[in-house]
Order: structure tokens, then C-alpha cells, then sequence
């Protein structure tokens, strides 16, 4: 049996408030299994991330989980904004911490992309009405016409990133990514694709930022910038191939947003590109991020482990975050460790089960 050469993947490290085992993380990853009608998850989400802890994950960062019924986008996702749900996920936390992890929940609002039959008959949330094209993801329906937020409906849905915060430590979880990328309503203020207002939370690129930087003050406020990860993107308008058209201007622009506010850790996503595409100045994503970013960054992008261990000994990520294959491997890190194979994700199988 080959053995691994991974060495620093399988490092223990300090991220922020967190001991990791291994420089690795499992990528937040929408699963759908929670109940649809309450977004309470059950005995099957919990054995599925114990699997994942027991294996010696690093860092655990769950599905997306929405704050708010308005920020509701799928059937089945989980949330963390009623006693219910909060209850519901102390049996996650407690189950991965008993297996030595860590686990942080990503908190969500996806903005314009729901349906009113997805958020209890409410209205899609967004900076301005601008219609998404395409389906609901899973649920097959035209997207909705969204409300433009108005300067309350800002300042509450700020909030209610505050109080899911306070609810995930309240739930047992170590902090909160959130999520700023792949076309939701952070993302959706950050890109001039969806963001018309002539307001303060409108304008360049560095005044569209505004929002963002509310959210992440807001939550810093409340558990700690030692607990709160930022997953951001390049892509306008979600997954799509229209990069912003300056990409190392626009990231600068985001450093000094994160750095304006206090963030000490970031979650750069190539959404479905490679890490390793090269976006300007013959860097990539995570090289550009780290030409202005000293802090923890966390990396991902169809990574395999011997990608993920070269960037880690060039110092260009800290973390490195794995998504499908540690859905069709619950043992992946002990796989790769005693040059085992992998087990090919496979959308048939795995986007319906639980493994």
C-alpha cells in the first residue's frame, strides 16, 4: 500500500479560534435532506458529518443554511433562526465534537434566487427588482420577480446575519462562514449585474461593498472575528463565466473591505473553475488573494490532495477545502493517507443519498 506524501495537508494548525487536526477542510456543499417545511435536520445530517469528523476533517463548513424563511432558495435546506432548528443542530455539534472536530455553520440568504412557494408565500429579497434567469434549483420553477430591499429591509436582514451567528454558537458551532459568493444576495449588492441602487448600499464597486461589510461587522460584533470565515467570489452573477473585468483591482477592493471591518479569515471560491486557472498577472484566485492577504485563507476549487499540499508548502493557502469527493468518501482523508482509491462522486447517486 503506497503511503501518503502529504505532509503539511495532514499538519495540525491555529485558525483563528480553532485547534485543527489537519490543514483541511470539508467545502460547504447544499445537501437538501433537512425537513422542508421546518428546516430542522435530522439523525441522517447528523451521522453524515460525525463520518466526516471521525476521519479527521480539519474544518467542517456546513451546507448552506438560511437565516430567514425570505432567504430560503431550495426545498429541504436547513435553517438557523428557530428554537427548532437550533435544537436540531446541537445534535450535529455534539456528534463531531465528540469525534475531536470542528464545525462551523455557513449562514445563507439567496436573495433574488427563491419562490414565493419556497419562502411562505413572500416575496424574493434583492438591491433592486431585476429578475434571474433560469429555473429554482431543485424545484424547476421560473425565478421570481424580486421587492427592492428597502433601507429597513436592509438593516433587518443584517440582523438576522447577527442573530444566526448567535444562534450557531447557541447550537454548539465554533462560528460562521457566510456566504458572500455565487450570486445570493451579498453577492447580489457586491455585483452591478443586480445592483442598480443610487443609495449608499449602490454605486462603484467599493460603495456596492457596503452590505457585505454591515453583514460581517455585524457578525464580528456578535461571535468574534476569530470565529468568522468570508467565502467571496469573482463571478458576476453567481456561477456564470463573466469575471469582473478588473480581477486583481476587484480583489484589492475586497481586501480593504475585509480589512476595513476586521476580517482575519477568507474563503476565496473559483466557483466551478479550476484552482489552478490563471485569472491575471499569470496568477490564480488564491495567488492574487494572497499578494494582499496575510491572514488564513482557505482554498478550494476541484482540488486534489497534491494540488492542495503544493499550494499549502508555497504559502498561497492555509486550509485546503475539499467538496464531492468527501461526499462519496466519508473516509477521505484515510484513503489518501494510506494511498487508497477514491470512490468517483457520482451525481445519480450522491446529489439523492446521504453516505
Amino acid at each position: 500500500m503506497k503511503q501518503s506524501v502529504q505532509e503539511k495537508l495532514f499538519e495540525t494548525v491555529k485558525v483563528g479560534a480553532w485547534n485543527l487536526r489537519t490543514r483541511t477542510a470539508m467545502a460547504p456543499m447544499t445537501r437538501c435532506f433537512a425537513d422542508d417545511q421546518t428546516g430542522v435536520v435530522g439523525p441522517d445530517v447528523v451521522e453524515y458529518y460525525r463520518k466526516r469528523a471521525a476521519d479527521g476533517i480539519g474544518l467542517i463548513i456546513t451546507e448552506g443554511t438560511v437565516i430567514s424563511p425570505q432567504g430560503k432558495g431550495n426545498p429541504g435546506v436547513p435553517g438557523l433562526y428557530s428554537p427548532e432548528q437550533i435544537t436540531a443542530w446541537k445534535n450535529v455539534t455534539e456528534a463531531v465534537h465528540n469525534e475531536g472536530g470542528t464545525i462551523i455553520a455557513q449562514i445563507w440568504h439567496v436573495g433574488r434566487l427563491t419562490h414565493h412557494e419556497l419562502t411562505g408565500g413572500l416575496p424574493p429579497q434583492a438591491p433592486s427588482a431585476i429578475q434571474a434567469e433560469g429555473l429554482v434549483h431543485r424545484f424547476r420553477k421560473p425565478y421570481d420577480v424580486p421587492e427592492e430591499m428597502s433601507i429597513e429591509d436592509i438593516q433587518e436582514v443584517v440582523r438576522q446575519f447577527a442573530q444566526a451567528a448567535k444562534n450557531a454558537r447557541a447550537a454548539g458551532f465554533d462560528g460562521v462562514e457566510i456566504h458572500g459568493a455565487h450570486g445570493y444576495l451579498i453577492d447580489q449588492f457586491n455585483s452591478d449585474l443586480t445592483n442598480k441602487r443610487t443609495d449608499r448600499y449602490g454605486g462603484d464597486f467599493a460603495q456596492r461593498l457596503t452590505f457585505m461589510k454591515e453583514v460581517l461587522t455585524a457578525v464580528i460584533d456578535e461571535i468574534g472575528a476569530d470565529r468568522t470565515l468570508i467565502r467571496f467570489s469573482l463571478m458576476k452573477g453567481g456561477f456564470s463565466d463573466n469575471i469582473m473585468s478588473n480581477p486583481e483591482e476587484a480583489i484589492r477592493k475586497f481586501i480593504e473591505a475585509f480589512k476595513e471591518v476586521g476580517v482575519k479569515m477568507v474563503h476565496p471560491s473559483t466557483a466551478m473553475k479550476d484552482f489552478r486557472d490563471v485569472l491575471a498577472d499569470g496568477k490564480t484566485l488564491h495567488q492574487l488573494v494572497r499578494k494582499y492577504w496575510n491572514d488564513i485563507i482557505v482554498g478550494v476549487g476541484h482540488l486534489n490532495p497534491e494540488i492542495a499540499e503544493q499550494a499549502i508548502k508555497e504559502g498561497t493557502i492555509d486550509i485546503a477545502a475539499f467538496g464531492r469527493p468527501l461526499i462519496a468518501n466519508p473516509d477521505f482523508l484515510h484513503r489518501i493517507k494510506n494511498g487508497e482509491e477514491l470512490i468517483e462522486y457520482d451525481v445519480n447517486k450522491h446529489l439523492s443519498t446521504l453516505v
